[in-house]
Formats: C-alpha cells, sequence, structure tokens
C-alpha cells in the first residue's frame, strides 16, 4: 500500500526517473515553455522550482548546487542570469501549469508548463485599465445641503476668472 507517499514515481525507477526530470528542466530553462503529459508538468514543477528559489541568490554555492541537479552549463547560466533576476520579487510559484487537452494516440492528459513572468500575454496589462480612475461606491459622507452648496459654488467661481486674465 502507498500510504502517505507523495511522489509521483512517473512508472520509472529513479535513475530514469531524474534523467527525465533533468531533461526536461533543462527544455523548459531553455525554452521558457513545453508542452507534455500533466502528470510530468506536475512532478516538474516540483523538482524545478526548489532550483528557481536557488537563483534568485546568485552565489557561487547556489550556482553549484543547481549544476548538482542539471549537469548542464548553459541551463545553468541560463537560470541564473535571466531567469534569476525577473522572478526576484515573487514569493514562488514561478511556474504555470495550463491543461490542453487529451493526445490523440493514448488519451494521455496533456498540459503546458511555462515561467510565469515569460509570457506576455498574461504579465501585461492593459492601458486602458492602469489609467482607469477608482470610483468610491458606497455612500458619501454626511453634510449639510448649505455646505455641498458652497464647495461646489468656490471652485467654478476660481474656474471661471483663470481662463480670462
Amino acid at each position: 500500500m502507498r500510504h502517505g507517499v507523495k511522489t509521483n514515481n512517473l512508472g520509472r525507477k529513479k535513475g530514469h526517473r531524474v534523467a527525465l526530470f533533468k531533461n526536461l528542466s533543462i527544455s523548459l530553462i531553455e525554452h521558457k515553455r513545453i508542452n507534455t503529459t500533466l502528470a510530468k508538468a506536475k512532478a516538474l514543477r516540483v523538482f524545478l522550482e526548489p532550483l528557481v528559489t536557488k537563483a534568485k541568490d546568485n552565489t557561487q554555492h547556489s550556482r553549484r548546487t543547481v549544476f548538482a541537479y542539471l549537469q548542464n552549463n548553459d541551463a545553468v547560466s541560463e537560470i541564473f542570469n535571466t531567469i534569476g533576476p525577473k522572478v526576484a520579487d515573487r514569493p514562488g510559484g514561478y511556474l504555470r501549469i495550463i491543461k490542453t487537452g487529451f493526445r490523440k494516440g493514448d488519451g494521455a492528459e496533456t498540459a503546458m508548463i511555462e515561467f510565469v513572468d515569460f509570457n506576455d500575454v498574461y504579465t501585461s496589462k492593459p492601458a486602458s485599465t492602469a489609467a482607469k480612475k477608482k470610483v468610491r461606491r458606497g455612500r458619501a459622507k454626511a453634510t449639510t445641503t448649505a455646505e455641498f452648496q458652497t464647495e461646489t459654488a468656490t471652485p467654478a467661481a476660481e474656474s471661471t476668472e483663470e481662463p480670462t486674465a
């Protein structure tokens, strides 16, 4: 029985599973987005997010630790030079998994896994929402009508005098 066992073995022995995660991680770091099965994507997120957290601190020790997992100099330099600084202010959740349907051959559920900060469609905010003024939808403060009329009459008189001067 599998009581309390949280790792998904993906039908592979340990060496094969580690090699799979290493290759998927290198591909994801290189391309910033890959398509794979949902189970592999979920397992890859658990494998790769601690490495991205280490990449936020660019020290010799953290570089050697990440290299011990990936065994690829290009991927290590990419994760420390481009990905690490871009996610430096993010407290976690560096990867996004989007389900993409079922594979035709065997019916496996597929997913796209990508780095959150490298997708321009989701990260860019439209200019119209940034310039939009916030509106308070509550009751106005209790003021008497006389106070309200004097407040509105004073700025109107000043605004008409300024353009004539």
